[in-house]
């Protein structure tokens, strides 16, 4: 959530993802005011989820724009998941502002859950959620952890 839980995080995502890279261009299409925006870019570049790549228009100065790495293509089910949440609950009668679809045959993009074994997950019911290997022991430090 320190990557992700940011007011305006998302909207900076969505708008690489649908290939607005230009900082300009970013704030006129979300209506993000400019420093909130430069603040969620540099954070997100910190965090290696964006890289900066410069361009020049013809008698201009050097700008740079925004590219998605590998780490924040990863993120791309998570919009997914999110736009899908928002087309079942929040859409307008008359249907959602945008359809996401497979390029190659026209389908809808949807998000599903599976485990490694390649079952699908129906519902949320069907998760256990367990301590994991990097767990810590409320009330202990990361060093006493490693120690026991």
């Amino acid at each position: 959530m320190a990557v992700l839980g940011e007011r305006w995080t998302l909207v900076v995502l969505r708008e690489v993802f649908n290939g607005i890279r230009r900082f300009e261009d970013m704030r006129e299409h979300s209506g993000m005011p400019r420093q909130v925006l430069a603040n969620r870019l540099a954070m997100l570049v910190e965090q290696g989820v964006l890289r900066r790549v410069p361009y020049r228009e013809p008698g201009e100065r050097e700008r740079h724009e925004y590219r998605l790495t590998e780490k924040g293509f990863d993120l791309y089910p998570v919009l997914v998941a999110v736009r899908e949440w928002g087309d079942r609950y929040l859409a307008d009668p008359a249907g959602p502002p945008v359809d996401m679809v497979h390029r190659d045959c026209g389908s809808p993009v949807h998000v599903s859950l599976a485990c490694a074994d390649g079952h699908e997950v129906g519902s949320p019911r069907e998760v256990v959620t367990r301590p994991g290997a990097g767990a810590i022991r409320r009330g202990r430090t990361p060093a006493a952890a490693q120690a026991a």
